[in-house]
């Protein structure tokens, strides 16, 4: 692997985004790849042997864009092909996902206390953060909740609204989270609601420390470059492929990226 080789970033859609956007906060002179699977979205209520598939796929395209590092910015695909995809690029390119940095955060931080989930049906089913939580052994209580309306509301523009706020606010109120200390948002579209989460949570007379794995993944990925040699010192352009193009897209990458990107279209299957 080079320093100049670029970085490949996938999601089933347009949630990755938030994660390459905080690797380019962080990464300023790297080149990104990212490749949404739009055409198969969303991932969370698909099986694991069906994601696994799809990630194979996407992971190969990415090898031969040259990538250095593929990163798995989606919970449900982290959730369900991590080891899969870790093994099929071998030492072709380190492969990092979002749950593994987030899950050694929170268990330093969090020693003897309540910790909450809320994301997918795939990535809360999976167990993958309740079994890694507990292999650690400090001693936490976990706590995890389906939440499979957020997606498509958030997909669709229904946030900071009174739409968005009763269906949190219900999620919220699930008897599962009442005595959370930490709560983690286990999907990269949920930084978009953040805010609105801590406002509900606050409503509710709660103290919740609510966290998110863009910014930590992203720390977690430089820190790797650095000790690897690998960070770049001159970025190149950036590319953003989608496995189906779509107005809405478009228009959601602005709200997430936060600035205008150019999407290419490229067919997973011919």
């Amino acid at each position: 692997m080079k320093a100049n080789q670029p970085i490949g970033i996938f999601d089933s859609g347009i949630g990755g985004l938030t994660v390459a956007r905080a690797v380019k906060d962080v990464l300023p002179n790297e080149t990104i790849v990212y490749f949404g699977d739009t055409a198969h979205l969303p991932y969370g209520d698909k099986s694991a042997s069906t994601i696994q598939a799809y990630s194979v796929k996407i992971a190969d395209v990415l090898l031969q864009k040259n990538c250095k590092v593929i990163l798995i910015a989606c919970n449900s695909a982290s959730s369900a092909a991590f080891e899969l995809i870790r093994d099929y690029c071998g030492s072709r390119a380190k492969v990092f996902d979002v749950i593994n940095p987030m899950v050694e955060r929170v268990s330093i931080e969090n020693q003897k206390k309540h910790i909450g989930l809320i994301g997918t049906k795939q990535t809360v089913n999976a167990g993958v953060y309740s079994a890694k939580i507990e292999a650690l052994g400090n001693d936490i209580e976990f706590s995890s909740l389906a939440t499979p309306l957020l997606v498509p509301m958030i997909e669709e523009g229904f946030f900071e609204n009174n739409i968005s706020h009763d269906v949190i606010a219900q999620y919220l109120g699930d008897s599962s989270l009442q005595e959370i200390e930490t709560l983690i948002l286990g999907c990269t579209h949920y930084p978009l609601i953040k805010n609105e989460i801590e406002m509900i949570l606050k409503e509710m007379g709660r103290t919740v420390d609510v966290v998110d794995s863009a910014e930590t993944v992203a720390e977690s990925l430089k820190n790797y470059l650095k000790e690897s040699e690998l960070l770049n010192d001159k970025a190149g352009t950036d590319h953003f492929l989608v496995s189906d193009l779509t107005p809405s897209f478009e228009k959601a990458s602005m709200l997430f990226f936060g600035e205008h990107v150019t999407l290419e279209k490229y067919k997973l299957w011919e």
